[in-house]
């Protein structure tokens, strides 16, 4: 860890948030946050349980109505100035995120930009949300419509995008009027907990938003959703344990937004321009060290431009820089935890084992730190394991194809439907295969989806509901009909 790490972090409040005052765990608990570069501890951070929890929803249920009864227009000027001051402290929040996380410090920067724009995005959003007046077909009533904050949220964010994924919840919960429990991922609570001071410099009132960080969520999360004052919650994470906080949700009837897993296709057709597609898998493939649901998990090449794509792609991924991201020059930093290394070591020895050629990496270095090499694996057999399994790690397994319907159906093949990517010059077979491929969302010529200012979502096991965009304002809004007679 760098001095400046240590210095930034070492300011951090590391307790629970709620009610606007920072506080022990009821129990006394902490918990250790390691740097997944070296292993070395950075930070102790309260490990909150049920009754932590139970006095956060209900501080959280308390605040509703004042919060609610707020103006469009303070909502929107808080996030104003917590975009603005996200934007000032962006070499802070990046080296805080790159030293708990592991993403080299340009990427975290990148970050930092792309979470930010969440808070401008609905600021904006915030005096905007409008409802409908109409008239009964028969003339008797005037129909008038309005939408409502839903009430108190539970937010839970996954580790790979620590400030991102809080914002892209938390800006719309703001503009909305809803008040929020918000549990960050236990591998990385340090940006959530930045994130909290800077919203509460940006005027957020006390009991707004309460923090309960933890490494047994299972207590905590389970006090919110039984709580029976939460009435929504926002979940990015596994689809095994979205399915559990859907069942969960189900005992009180609570609104839900998932963000699930994914195993998006790439596809190259045999007339793309293999130069940009090279490109787009690069940034599909590589962003966060393959370490996100839209990573690209299966790329299907037709046959006659397969081994050209083989080639150019692994001699931009073998070209990458591994090593600690905050260290200059790094392109590729390491995995969360040892888990996640060992999991890809597997998926490489299976995909092999069937047949696959390394055209690149292939071999971890016996090094400290949970560091994988940027590996192309060509000629992959679609009985791997990883053509069923997120990878979730720097890997790009090269599939030729020759039959458009079976690789669509190769593509479509998996219980998961986030995003797809597709690479053709062709606008008719454009439209023809993005309509095939079962996702909601398809980067067209492109290896990156994701903007504040587009519906993020998927289907099938990918998930309900969508975050950012115009209607991402509305997954946590109720809609209100009121019939007024004519008379």
């Amino acid at each position: 860890m760098t001095n400046r790490a240590a210095e930034l972090i070492g300011k951090l409040n590391t307790g629970l948030f709620i009610g606007g005052a920072w506080s022990s765990a009821e129990s006394g608990s902490t918990f250790v946050v390691e740097n997944p570069a070296t292993g070395e501890q950075i930070a102790t951070v309260a490990d909150g349980g049920a009754l932590d929890a139970q006095r956060a929803i209900e501080t959280a249920a308390a605040t509703q109505k004042s919060w609610a009864a707020t103006s469009p227009r303070s909502r929107s000027e808080i996030l104003y100035r917590a975009h603005k001051l996200i934007l000032e402290r962006a070499d802070d929040l990046a080296l805080i995120m790159t030293t708990e996380m592991g993403k080299p410090l340009a990427e975290a920067k990148g970050e930092v930009a792309y979470g930010a724009e969440f808070f401008r995005w609905f600021a904006e959003e915030a005096v905007r949300i409008n409802g409908d007046h109409t008239t009964t077909g028969d003339g008797a009533n005037r129909i008038l419509v309005t939408k409502e904050p839903v009430g108190p949220c539970v937010l839970i964010t996954p580790w790979n995008f620590p400030l991102a994924m809080g914002t892209r919840k938390i800006g719309p919960a703001v503009a909305a009027g809803c008040t929020m429990v918000f549990k960050p991922a236990e591998l990385t609570p340090l940006t959530a907990l930045a994130l909290a001071d800077i919203l509460t410099e940006a005027g957020l009132p006390d009991g707004v938003l309460n923090i309960v960080t933890t490494i047994n969520p299972g207590p905590v999360v389970t006090a919110w959703m039984d709580s029976g004052l939460a009435r929504k919650i926002s979940f990015t994470g596994s689809t095994q344990v979205g399915k559990l906080l859907l069942e969960q949700a189900s005992r009180t009837v609570m609104r839900t937004s998932m963000e699930l897993g994914g195993n998006a296709p790439f596809i190259v057709c045999a007339d793309a321009d293999i130069d940009k597609a090279v490109e787009g898998a690069m940034v599909a493939k590589m962003r966060n060290m393959g370490e996100a649901c839209t990573a690209a998990n299966r790329l299907f090449v037709h046959r006659s431009v397969a081994n050209q794509f083989a080639e150019k792609l692994s001699a931009r991924m073998g070209a990458l820089v591994v090593g600690d991201g905050a260290l200059d020059g790094t392109q590729v930093g390491p995995l969360v935890e040892s888990k996640a290394l060992d999991k890809v070591r597997d998926l490489v020895s299976d995909a092999v084992g069937r047949g696959a050629t390394i055209m690149c990496g292939g071999i971890a270095p016996d090094t400290p730190g949970h560091f994988y090499p940027p590996t192309v694996l060509a000629d992959v057999s679609p009985e791997s394991d990883l053509m069923s399994t997120e990878i979730f790690g720097p890997v790009a397994p090269v599939i030729p194809f020759e039959d458009e319907d079976e690789m669509i159906a190769m593509a479509n093949d998996t219980q998961w439907g986030l995003v797809g990517y597709l690479f053709t010059q062709d606008i008719d077979r454009a439209l023809r295969l993005s309509s095939a491929l079962e996702v909601g969302m398809v980067g067209l010529n492109t290896g990156l989806v994701s903007n504040p200012a587009a519906p993020f979502g998927g289907v099938k096991e990918s998930g309900l509901g969508r975050e950012g965009g115009r209607i991402g304002i509305d997954e946590f809004l109720e809609v209100k009909y009121l019939a007024i007679p004519r008379t």
